[in-house]
């Protein structure tokens, strides 16, 4: 490898561990996050033995985050003319992948607690008594 190969691989390593330590902030896995951060910064589509043979990861693990991935939106999979395999490519537009990771956390996490509490209210809205007050 050449010097310029060199600092851009240790660039990309340091960025996909960095989007990776993020992911579990935004509620994903640190894997499935540099899976996509792997994407991210591939010149073409990958398939699932070259995200594997990068992230030094199982063939279960890469596959289960890819669908994951797909499932969110910020991952699209890509069909080859010829090929068996499918190859997949991340969103890189930074504010659709934010407003993508908001959108699922909403519908994955927000939405049903805030159902279960509205039922709760419900349920619990015609008793008076002390403590049915205070619940409320």
């Amino acid at each position: 490898m050449n010097a310029a190969a060199d600092k851009l691989r240790n660039a990309r390593d340091e960025f996909v561990g960095q989007w990776g330590a993020l992911g579990t902030q935004w509620g994903i896995n640190r894997t499935m996050a540099q899976i996509h951060a792997l994407l991210m910064t591939a010149p073409e589509p990958l398939s699932t033995d070259e995200v594997m043979a990068e992230l030094e990861i199982s063939r279960g693990n890469a596959h289960t985050n890819l669908k994951e991935l797909v499932a969110w939106g910020l991952v699209r999979i890509v069909v080859r003319r010829g090929e068996r395999r499918e190859f997949f490519e991340a969103e890189k537009d930074v504010w659709k992948i934010f407003t993508t990771v908001a959108r699922e956390r909403k519908k994955r996490e927000i939405e049903p607690a805030l159902a279960v509490l509205q039922k709760c209210a419900d349920e619990s809205d015609d008793i008076d008594t002390p403590e049915g007050r205070a619940f409320h």
